[in-house]
């Protein structure tokens, strides 16, 4: 006589799931690792396209935000500067690093006229890998 099976054995199942365990545990860490890099590229790319809002600001005001100002300077415009023509940003979420903390401005810079900047994944000066500093220098 044979019986129709209508199902999973739990030894099948418990197979199933050790599997996909050991998979999760071997791919884990690289995509882990991955997307701290990815991250980090797109701190470069967000520093980039944010001085070269600066540097169009720059040409319309005829000097860069000051410290004050910041670089939300670069949606709403200055009392003072009349020929302003911005926003140059489109977004203000533009001024928030992949890590959730807003880039840093210092005017007059340290390695330029302006820095823009951020302390990437560790949030602390110098680094390396994933957690070094990504700056517009």
């Amino acid at each position: 006589m044979s019986r129709n099976r209508l199902g999973f054995t739990l030894i099948e199942l418990m197979v199933v799931l050790l599997i996909l365990a050991m998979l999760t545990t071997i791919a884990a860490p690289r995509v882990t690792k991955y997307l701290g890099k990815a991250k980090w590229q797109a701190a470069q790319t967000q520093v980039e396209a944010l001085s070269a809002a600066v540097d169009a600001f720059v040409l319309d005001v005829g000097r860069p935000p000051t410290d004050a100002e910041g670089l939300a300077v670069l949606l709403n415009a200055p009392r003072e500067a009349a020929s302003w023509d911005g926003p140059y940003i489109k977004k203000s979420a533009s001024l928030t690093d992949p890590w959730g903390r807003p880039y840093s401005y210092r005017s007059p810079g340290q390695h330029s006229d302006y820095d823009i900047f951020t302390l990437a994944a560790d949030a602390r000066e110098g680094g390396e890998g994933d957690d070094a500093d990504v700056g517009n220098w």
